[in-house]
């Protein structure tokens, strides 16, 4: 089954949490529950007029493959042959982390 987001919403796989810093500091529970999440872009819908020009098109700021940061309680679980998947607005992204 494959799923094709409308509009500037973007289907992403949530990366797993790590729960020791590179330092080896290790990161409780209680204190990663309100920290933005990171996942990678699986799928994109597709740009719609932008009424203010000042602000780009979401294919020129993003890609499929692109790893961002996200804010925790935006968008919508999906369940996609047994695989956990996020879809979120545009609004809800709030980095891409570059590599």
């Amino acid at each position: 089954m494959k799923i094709k987001p409308i509009d500037e919403r973007v289907l992403i796989k949530p990366l797993e949490k790590e729960e020791k810093t590179v330092g080896g500091i290790i990161i409780p529970d209680t204190a990663s529950k309100d920290r933005p999440q990171m996942g990678e872009i699986v799928a994109m819908g597709d740009d719609v007029e932008v009424a203010d020009r000042k602000q780009k098109k979401m294919s020129e700021l993003l890609k499929v493959g692109d790893t961002i940061v996200y804010a925790r309680y935006g968008g919508t679980e999906v369940k996609l042959d047994d695989k956990e998947f996020m879809l979120i607005s545009r609004s809800d992204i709030l980095a891409v982390v570059e590599k």
